[in-house]
């Protein structure tokens, strides 16, 4: 996840609404700080956390570019949260260390590490404007009335809620007390910003709406962030990069369409959503003769499984030629722009296949027929090598029939 240092470069003063995209809204300084010089702003070191028998964190190691906002992501008790707490200085690790932009913050009390903190349940002061929400933190550091007021406005007007500055927590919508949460916690320019599944706490609708704002947000500031989210669309919506946990290890780390394409592991592939497992060998070959055991210099094993998307499925009345699964269309379920057919191989595998409405149009598949499956992409697991290889089924078969024909 390392990227290459950004060059030096001075204030900047934009305005922006990272709201809308209009050009409009508050002034913003973004001093660059030392990690945008050394070009990793968060750096976890071989990070190890237990409670009691429980192993949260094994050996935990990851870096942050600074700048970048990536995504702690994985199902309850991956050990998210506890890696996000212990940046913060919130929990003790057992062993290992963390770096915050460049300077070794292991042992640094909460206060000196230059950390902002959005909690899922926004932990705004009920008795305080969101005025005085906002500038909370600037308060306490003793900074002067006038650049208090300052800094809060600027952050009101990016927020969008200049208008209710006078106006109690109480008095908002959920959405509005989290943009309130987070621009409390931007107040005092952090070195780095932590979010805790800051919108798990919202409902369908104003989580879209708040994963699109806190993107433009980021573009626009640039504090490298940190989030926690067990929701793999939030994810890949909202970040740069994706560190996949389970079982309080690293899986996997990389940009979000990259780890979907290509997952080392089955959990990542089965994570990162939904997916079909079948045995790589009751695939058939078709006409083409140019079956799975001639795509590999090394042919997989009998165990060897296909990973395949639904939508990477075409399904047919009849046979094309190509490598081919039968099977009987059991339930055809409309999903707005999608259709979503689910078919079973045999007795023993269950299939999906996800097509969009335009293109089913006319095939008029019905409960009970029989249908042919073809693969446009996988991903062959082999268990004895433990490895992923992805496959462009029609290229492999292109290149198979030239490797046998000599060409």
């Amino acid at each position: 996840m390392t990227t290459a240092p950004r060059p030096k470069t001075e204030t900047i003063h934009r305005q922006v609404d990272p709201y809308n995209g209009n050009s409009r809204g508050a002034w913003l300084s973004s001093p660059v700080s030392r990690g945008e010089e050394t070009g990793v702003g968060i750096e976890v070191r071989g990070l190890s956390k237990r409670y009691g028998s429980f192993q949260a964190v094994k050996d935990v190691s990851f870096e942050v570019a600074a700048g970048q906002l990536v995504a702690l992501l994985g199902p309850s008790g991956s050990g998210k949260s506890t890696i996000l707490r212990t940046i913060a200085g919130l929990e003790t690790a057992d062993s290992g260390s963390v770096l915050l932009t460049g300077e070794d913050a292991t042992a640094l009390p909460v206060q000196r590490r230059g950390v902002g903190f959005v909690f899922q349940h926004y932990a705004l002061f009920r008795h305080m404007t969101v005025r005085d929400n906002v500038g909370f933190g600037l308060k306490i550091r003793k900074e002067p009335r006038r650049e208090i007021r300052r800094r809060v406005d600027e952050l009101l007007d990016l927020i969008q809620l200049s208008g209710h500055a006078d106006r109690y927590p109480t008095q908002l919508s959920g959405g509005q007390r989290q943009r309130v949460a987070l621009a409390r916690a931007l107040a005092p320019r952090p070195k780095v910003l932590l979010l805790d599944e800051p919108f798990g706490a919202l409902d369908a609708k104003v989580r879209d709406e708040l994963r699109m704002w806190l993107r433009k947000l980021h573009d626009e500031v640039h504090v490298t962030s940190l989030f926690v989210t067990h929701d793999q669309r939030e994810a890949f919506e909202v970040s740069d990069q994706i560190v996949v946990l389970a079982d309080g290890q690293v899986q996997q780390i990389g940009a979000p369409q990259a780890l979907y394409e290509r997952p080392v592991n089955p959990f990542v592939a089965r994570f990162l959503g939904n997916i079909n497992v079948l045995p790589l060998s009751s695939l058939r070959t078709g006409s083409t003769g140019r079956g799975p055991a001639s795509w590999f210099k090394t042919p997989p094993t009998a165990e060897a499984q296909a990973y395949v998307r639904p939508h990477d499925l075409d399904v047919f009345a009849e046979r094309n030629g190509k490598p081919y699964w039968p099977a009987r269309v059991e339930r055809i379920t409309p999903l707005g722009g999608l259709i979503r057919l689910d078919l079973r191989i045999g007795v023993e595998h269950a299939l999906q296949i996800e097509v969009p409405h335009d293109q089913a149009i006319g095939v008029g598949f019905a409960p009970g027929d029989e249908v042919y499956v073809t693969p446009r992409h996988l991903n062959v697991y082999d268990r004895d090598h433990a490895n992923f290889q992805p496959v462009d089924v029609n290229r492999a078969i292109t290149q198979s029939w030239q490797a046998g024909a000599g060409i």
